[in-house]
């Protein structure tokens, strides 16, 4: 069994058993620090899996100095609530993605996200491991939060729906969508001519069941893990928009953290983002073959014509606006033109 499959093990185990986190095995003496680690994924999810790893490395290298206990799923509450938490100081970590609630207190953060900008998950990488990414974490410090260095990918997100195939934006009109509370998510699927509805994804699954919603979007491995495939009937590869989690901490509070220790922590959370990414490569190759398999119908639709849309809606020049002309340079020299 490899170290991944020995952690999904242990991370599986303590959600059966409805464990308040996933708590590390118990070192020689107790931590003399102990932090919360929240996040908004099932317990099975590659970002937990990871973030259990890191700890455990964390607390190796530390000398069972310092010990990260992993929430997952929610359990510290709703993305709103731990940013709340995280800010507070009540809460030392927390993968959040940009697009989502963050971006209501930081604009900016959500510029990955932009409709049919990317080529390809190599190059937002690149854009964000370089340059941009720099600029994005320097925003941070103004709110008093600080990003690891590393972004934990999420990848590509894909559109479901129970009404039919979205092979061109006209496929898009009048679908009833269901889209994270974002102001980006809602103003892109606005553009295509669909009709998003901002609802938390806690209530997604029931929201399709009982037609509130004709579709939604995520990634494949959320699809999966959250079983939507049980109320979908299509999923188109659309890869409208690239998503991923910044790793954010309370700027005081990781200056109160020991100094020698926030190194360590800091390396292993962000090598743990890099191992993320890994998995996100070899998930999508299996779980498209695994989920036509419990009966979602794929298609491939060409791209050009979405991008094309939005260039005409102006969807591109509004957030160039709401960005500014210099975090929008940085962003065009990974993307190409847009607009």
């Amino acid at each position: 069994m490899t170290s991944i499959d020995r952690r999904r093990a242990l991370v599986t185990s303590a959600a059966l058993i409805s464990a308040p986190a996933l708590v590390l095995p118990r070192f020689a003496r107790a931590a003399e620090f102990t932090y919360k680690f929240g996040t908004n994924l099932p317990a099975t999810h590659p970002l937990n899996v990871r973030a259990m790893e890191a700890a455990e490395r964390i607390l190796k290298d530390t000398g069972g100095q310092v010990q990260i206990n992993v929430f997952p799923n929610n359990q510290l509450g709703n993305d709103a609530d731990m940013l709340s938490q995280l800010r507070a100081g009540g809460l030392e970590f927390f993968t959040v993605s940009g697009v989502n609630v963050l971006s209501q207190l930081v604009p900016i953060s959500s510029m990955w996200g932009l409709g049919f900008a990317w080529a390809d998950d190599d190059a937002v990488h690149k854009a964000l491991d370089g340059e941009l990414g720099k600029y994005l974490r320097a925003q941070f410090p103004k709110v008093g939060l600080m990003a690891m260095d590393t972004v934990w990918s999420s990848g590509f997100r894909q559109t479901t729906n129970s009404v039919r195939p979205i092979n061109t934006p006209d496929d898009l009109k009048g679908l009833k969508m269901r889209v994270p509370v974002s102001p980006l998510w809602t103003s892109l699927f606005k553009h295509l001519g669909a009709a998003p509805a901002s609802i938390n994804f806690a209530e997604t699954y029931s929201s399709l069941q009982t037609k509130v919603v004709d579709g939604q979007e995520n990634p494949l491995a959320i699809i999966s893990i959250a079983k939507l495939y049980e109320v979908q009937k299509y999923c188109s590869m659309t890869n409208h928009m690239w998503d991923g989690y910044w790793c954010m901490t309370n700027r005081k509070v990781w200056d109160r953290m020991p100094e020698k220790a926030r190194p360590i922590i800091a390396k292993h959370l962000n090598q743990a983002a890099l191992d993320m990414r890994a998995d996100g490569v070899k998930l999508n190759a299996s779980l498209r073959p695994e989920l036509t398999a419990k009966g979602l119908t794929f298609n491939d639709p060409k791209l050009g014509p979405f991008r094309e849309r939005l260039i005409a809606s102006g969807f591109y020049a509004e957030w160039k606006q709401k960005y500014g002309d210099e975090a929008w340079a940085l962003l065009e020299k990974h993307t190409g033109k847009l607009g």
